[in-house]
């Protein structure tokens, strides 16, 4: 994880005019935007696109009647504070199920043809029961038995042995359950109140993807 935010921070680059600004506010700040204009020769209308970018970067802050200030963050400091913003909600997948009673053979066909590494199992009612991965449907392809009689929540990994988390946590949570378990995926899951018992509504799915295009999607934002 560490490696890749580098490669991220590393992303991160001002041009010539922003760099002079981000000095200049260094050095005299806090400073109005005109100050800044009249101090590289510019209109203040011109200065409005690179003061917007160096601020919503997180490189400068701005108070009213008082102007620019330098926050003191590095790249990698503001990289981290972004990432620690961003929820599962945002990034999320459609989730791809199967019922219960499918087969095996049912369930390789649809691990293909939706091209995906997990799939969730879910009861009559919707609600998750199981997970299959591949290594799960792999093992049970290697006998000599007829897949399309072997029911899936024979192999599948069973609730409360399945790591799950909801729209609200954050992403880099995520991120570190799936290096630490060393899964996939995770289902995305709204609790459902029951008299019996816990049950959970598959709304979503993270995966390793996910993760990937959260990074992008910051590097992008701060470039």
């Amino acid at each position: 994880m560490f490696a890749c935010e580098q490669r991220a921070v590393r992303t991160i680059e001002l041009n010539q005019r922003q760099e002079l600004i981000l000095q200049i506010v260094k050095d005299s700040g806090p400073i109005t935007g005109e100050q800044i204009a009249d101090k590289l020769s510019l209109t203040r209308a011109t200065l409005r696109p690179d003061l917007a970018i160096l601020t919503m970067a997180g490189f400068l802050d701005a108070r009213p009647r008082v102007g620019y200030f330098y926050t003191g963050k590095t790249g990698s400091q503001l990289f981290t504070e972004r990432l620690k913003k961003l929820f599962v909600k945002d990034f999320q997948s459609i989730p791809v199920v199967v019922n219960e009673s499918a087969s095996v053979y049912d369930a390789i066909v649809t691990m293909f043809l939706e091209d995906v590494g997990t799939l969730f199992v879910v009861d009559k009612d919707s609600h998750l029961i199981g997970v299959l991965s591949r290594k799960d449907l792999l093992r049970a392809s290697m006998g000599k038995q007829d897949l399309e009689t072997i029911p899936v929540n024979i192999i599948m990994t069973r609730m409360p042995n399945i790591t799950t988390c909801k729209p609200d946590d954050l992403l880099i949570d995520v991120a570190n359950t799936l290096i630490n378990k060393q899964i996939d995926a995770l289902p995305v899951v709204l609790k459902i109140a029951d008299e019996s018992n816990e049950k959970y509504e598959v709304i979503g799915r993270i995966t390793k993807t996910n993760i990937t295009k959260a990074f992008v999607h910051i590097a992008n934002e701060m470039h």
